[in-house]
């Protein structure tokens, strides 16, 4: 069969679930992967069953499931310099007085506890067991303390880099350890920003964790065409850590030639833009070889809609991404296409 369709529901999160699910499954959607704010994965309520229950209740009443949840925001502030954008994206236990190490440390243990609620829930998951169930999942963000020295001026040397990779490290691997001890693997979403944001840095990223086998990747080529990285390469590269898949397009080389790729201080949606997200199946990434590329490496797992597209309506675009995707999805073949052709013996 081919894979279940979700909507990862972050940029949603303005609507109560309970008023969602039932828009999520009109628009077409087998499941969500459940964003960590709004009301959609409270953290410090998912250590109890009851809740967890209700949750299962809410989905299953709609026709519903999941298979991950999302703690980017959270995340970010691990590594980050931490500054006054941030208390805008965090809860307010983990933003605190906002000093900035201490902002660190506590999203650490939010992270951790994170990893504890996904267990929670994902035990109380209805079918848990079956042969298609799917590994539990927290993807999210890392944040990094160099990515302002993105360009190399003042120069900057690999050594200064290399201590940005080693306080991620130091930083994630405690959290690593924790989901390791929860049975949840953690995807990073290799993004600007992150301490992995290419190929490249994702390699470096894996080699400071020694390859900690819960650490890898929720995919998501909309960050990577546009820097001009081969998003199939990505999906070929890292294919045992290829733990979730988002599905988000993206356009680039649309701009008027006044704004670049690092956007120019320009907002989204404005016209000068050099790239711009765009929903699924009218930019410019090539999801037909993200299909046989996730075939190759055999990813079972969902493929989950991220939409963001400034100019579209959402309801309307999330639901042409889903018929998109239902269209274009495919199961990978079980016998070769010429085997018919073979001698009997």
């Amino acid at each position: 069969m081919p894979r279940p369709l979700t909507l990862f529901t972050g940029q949603w999160a303005d609507l109560p679930l309970e008023t969602l699910a039932p828009l999520v499954k009109k628009m077409g959607y087998d499941g969500v992967e459940l964003a960590c704010w709004g009301d959609h994965f409270e953290v410090d309520q998912a250590g109890s069953a009851k809740y967890c229950e209700k949750k299962w209740e809410l989905l299953a009443d709609h026709g519903l499931t999941c298979f991950a949840v999302s703690s980017h925001l959270v995340g970010q502030a691990v590594c980050d310099l931490i500054d006054e954008r941030h208390k805008a994206i965090l809860p307010p236990d983990v933003w605190g007085d906002g000093e900035p190490e201490k902002v660190r440390q506590r999203a650490a243990r939010k992270m951790i506890a994170t990893a504890k609620a996904a267990r929670r829930f994902f035990d109380l998951k209805p079918g848990r067991g079956s042969k298609d169930d799917f590994p539990a999942v927290v993807n999210g963000f890392t944040g990094s303390s160099i990515w302002h020295t993105l360009y190399a001026f003042p120069p900057t040397s690999q050594e200064h880099w290399e201590r940005g990779f080693q306080d991620f490290a130091r930083r994630w691997g405690p959290i690593l350890e924790a989901f390791d001890q929860a049975g949840v693997n953690f995807g990073l979403e290799v993004h600007p920003t992150e301490i992995a944001f290419d190929i490249a840095s994702a390699r470096r990223a894996v080699a400071a964790v020694k390859g900690h086998r819960r650490f890898g990747f929720n995919y998501d080529p909309s960050h990577l065409g546009y820097q001009g990285v081969d998003y199939v390469k990505f999906l070929r590269t890292f294919g045992d850590r290829i733990f979730h898949a988002h599905m988000k397009d993206v356009w680039w080389g649309h701009g008027d030639g006044t704004v670049g790729v690092f956007g120019g201080h320009a907002s989204f949606g404005d016209a000068a833009r050099y790239w711009d997200f765009r929903s699924v199946g009218r930019g410019d990434i090539r999801f037909e070889d993200i299909i046989v590329a996730l075939n190759d490496i055999a990813y079972r797992g969902p493929l989950s809609v991220e939409w963001e597209d400034i100019r579209m309506d959402r309801v309307h675009g999330a639901t042409e991404s889903a018929a998109f995707l239902r269209r274009l999805d495919f199961a990978p073949s079980a016998i070769a296409f010429d085997a018919a052709f073979e001698k009997k013996k």
